[in-house]
């Protein structure tokens, strides 16, 4: 196994925070926040990136007159992650082959 071949966005520890967040459904802006830590100019750069790579998307509505914006993971992005912790496995696997 390669481990080159891991995906852009499993190599950025926010992004991985986020797809992590998110593998137990859907969550609020300031949910996906709260669980990365991430400001919010940086949180929305990472969830940019990651829903032009179609891992996530998201839904703009209101609440009242407060916009509210909420992600989930694709079945690309579900799909994704299950292959990367399944590449971790065969590592791990191998190492311990040795």
């Amino acid at each position: 196994m390669d481990i080159s071949s891991i995906p852009e966005a499993f190599q950025s520890k926010i992004r991985l925070a986020i797809i992590s967040s998110l593998i137990t459904g859907e969550k609020t802006f300031n949910q996906v926040k709260e669980a990365t830590q991430a400001s919010d100019g940086n949180l929305s750069i990472h969830l940019t990136r990651l829903e032009e790579s179609d891992y996530i998307v998201s839904s703009k509505y209101f609440v009242g007159k407060k916009p509210r914006t909420t992600y989930k993971l694709t079945d690309n992005g579900r799909r994704g992650f299950g292959n990367y912790v399944k590449m971790l496995e065969q590592i791990l696997n191998q190492d311990n082959s040795k």
